[in-house]
């Protein structure tokens, strides 16, 4: 980093000679003050923004319109206190005005899947925001103010609704004095989506350049909140010229704005860096001719040799890092068998294809025999071909090989050689527990094989949370990761996304963005970007509901777009038992169903503190203790949380990586 460091700020220093700029800089790579200090310091809350879970989050959302709490038509703003001087002389004057280059990163989220509204980089006289600025005013302007020229505004909105003026509910547009915008496009011929149902990332980077008087704005999506950010594109999605100085008044505030509308969705800022040139009054034209020419060579050298330094300084740090965890790896107690290569290729008949088992966006999966012992094994071989990888592949090592419990699929060895990274397991005869419930190569599985199933899992779960010498959140608990042996008996397999957390200090494991699938993935993971115990209670809890009826979390079912909702409905409607699994007919235990069910919707719980702890779990799937009142209206998703007692101690990150073999 060093390197890459010192490469910077010789070319920047070079750039600030060259041009003798006055320059304001920030980078905010995380935001993880509190609300005091930040609005103490450098930035200003106005109405419903504040500092949440490492985030700017600029509007409250909610899972459920019918809140208790209305969040809808609500505004927030978060702006730089200081207003920056963009231009000198008067507003009909031909000097060349300020410059300036912002990147950021966002989330937003449609909880209930119907985005609503949007957010904005803005530029604005005053840093107050206007009453009623909620709904497609975006937090920028109000009935009032909109349209007029004296209002100062200039913003690039990423706006989720269509009103008459836009192209459609999923576009960028560069904002003068109005919601309506000058030039807008929409992002769906570019296969981005800004507000999907799966939680996603996108950059923007906005640069004003006041000599060409031109302002460019680019996106790319980004997979997870920590992937590497994307080179920016190109060609600019918005390209535009702009004088500021008729545009902005001379001293702006910079900041974001964004509002919900009829419906709510989170509007949140991850990263954020800006730098603003201030630019001196010219002396001659061959001093704007030297700025216009000078400054964007200057500053793509700066970025390339700052790239360049960064990636040798980091290919160094990570080969020397990765060779110490090995050497580490082999002498730790208990370490399984290292593998040669060659008799993994040997026992998977050089990786047949009729040998697969299944395979994922991290590797593939083959079934092998070790032929010394005549013994059956799942070989997973991790075939992303990056150092991301080694990643996966050394945390899913080092924590699974101290692991012991009956139903955890048992690790039997390794091998890591010439970039080829592979962990063998313990063959499960019946496969995984998804195959037997949706589709036909399955056997259909009895009420008690599912009870016994579940039983397993939650008992798997409670070790590592609280029987294992470290805590373990698992973070990937689903149908396709519980493995079943000859007798049916569930294993809990892939530990890929699993990490062990300090028991005293940390509650709480650093995740990369929102990792998993809909409906396994609890609400409050898409606001704090980490997973928890309580976490994966959500997620046994849509396990819960799935094996009891034989349907997926996300089936859509009676306009329900998860199963949990339609669960709840029946629950109010005191018909919860129409939900158990068709194909069982009246072959179950209508008792343990319904205690199974109400144990689902209990996981399921939107507040995070009202789930269940494991060892209660497993009491009530065996009936030794009743399952809590569960209210028979689902309860309201409410953010900012109060956090949960056994998550109040200081957190400590935990690097993690993405892993799952579906």
């Amino acid at each position: 980093m060093a390197v890459a460091l010192k490469t910077a700020v010789i070319f920047l220093s070079f750039v600030s000679a060259v041009a003798k700029l006055q320059q304001f800089h920030r980078t905010f790579h995380t935001f993880n003050k509190t609300l005091e200090e930040q609005a103490t310091s450098e930035l200003n809350f106005q109405n419903y923004a504040l500092v949440n879970q490492n985030a700017l989050q600029l509007t409250p959302d909610t899972a459920n319109n019918n809140a208790v709490f209305d969040l809808r038509n609500r505004s927030g703003r978060v702006m730089f206190r200081q207003p920056f001087k963009l231009w000198e002389g008067d507003a009909n004057s031909n000097d060349v005005v300020a410059s300036f280059s912002v990147s950021f990163l966002v989330n937003m989220f449609p909880v209930n899947g119907t985005p609503g509204e949007g957010l904005a980089f803005l530029i604005t006289p005053t840093i107050t925001i206007p009453d009623n600025s909620y709904g497609q005013y975006l937090g920028l302007t109000n009935q009032t103010l909109d349209n007029l020229t004296t209002n100062g505004i200039l913003a690039v909105e990423l706006d989720t609704v269509k009103q008459p003026f836009d192209p459609d509910d999923n576009h960028i547009g560069l904002n003068v004095h109005s919601v309506r915008s000058v030039v807008s496009r929409s992002l769906t011929p570019l296969n981005i989506t800004l507000a999907p149902p799966e939680p996603k990332f996108h950059n923007v980077w906005i640069q004003y350049d006041g000599v060409s008087k031109v302002i460019r704005v680019y996106i790319a999506d980004q997979p997870l909140i920590d992937s590497p950010t994307p080179p920016m594109p190109e060609t600019p999605i918005i390209q535009y010229s702009l004088d500021l100085r008729k545009t902005v008044y001379r001293e702006s505030y910079f900041g974001f704005a964004a509002a919900t509308g009829t419906s709510v969705e989170l509007n949140s800022v991850l990263q954020w860096n800006i730098t603003i040139y201030q630019e001196p009054r010219p002396k001659s034209l061959a001093l704007t001719i030297e700025l216009a020419v000078g400054i964007p060579v200057v500053l793509t050298l700066a970025a390339l040799g700052a790239f360049l330094g960064y990636r040798l300084y980091k290919k160094r740090v990570v080969d020397r890092s990765k060779s110490n965890i090995l050497s580490r790896l082999r002498t730790l107690p208990g370490m399984p068998k290292e593998f040669r290569f060659r008799e993994l290729k040997k026992a998977t008949n050089n990786f047949d294809e009729k040998r697969k088992l299944g395979q994922g966006g991290y590797g593939v999966v083959y079934r092998g025999v070790l032929p010394e012992d005549n013994v059956e094994v799942a070989v997973k071989w991790f075939s992303r071909e990056s150092l991301k990888g080694e990643d996966d592949f050394l945390a899913e090592l080092t924590i699974i090989n101290r692991l012991r419990h009956k139903h955890l699929v048992r690790l039997l060895g390794w091998c890591h050689k010439n970039g080829k990274l592979l962990l063998v397991y313990e063959y499960m005869r019946k496969g995984s527990l998804d195959m037997h419930l949706f589709t036909m190569a399955g056997e259909l599985l009895s009420w008690t094989m599912r009870s016994k199933i579940l039983a397993g899992v939650a008992s798997a779960l409670h070790y590592l949370h609280y029987e294992f010498d470290q805590k373990v959140v698992h973070r990937d608990i689903k149908a396709s990761n519980i493995m079943l042996d000859s007798n049916f008996n569930a294993r809990l397999g892939d530990f890929g996304l699993a990490r062990a957390l300090d028991n005293e200090k940390t509650s709480y494991a650093e995740a990369e963005g929102v990792i998993g699938i809909i409906g396994y993935i609890a609400p409050e993971c898409f606001h704090t970007g980490k997973a928890t115990q309580h976490s994966d209670i959500y997620a046994f809890g849509a396990l819960i509901i799935e094996v009891v009826s034989g349907q997926r979390p996300g089936t859509k079912v009676n306009g329900f777009q998860f199963m949990v909702d339609y669960v709840w409905s029946l629950y109010h409607e005191g018909r919860i038992l129409d939900v158990v699994d068709k194909r069982l007919g009246d072959d179950y235990n209508a008792d343990e169903a319904q205690r199974f069910l109400l144990l689902g919707l209990a996981c399921s719980h939107p507040i995070a503190s009202e789930r269940p702890k494991t060892h209660t779990m497993m009491q009530m799937l065996t009936g030794s203790t009743p399952v809590p009142q569960v209210p028979h209206f689902k309860p309201a998703f409410m953010w900012p949380a109060m956090m949960p007692i056994d998550d109040l101690s200081q957190a400590t990150t935990i690097n993690t990586t993405t892993l799952s073999i579906s």
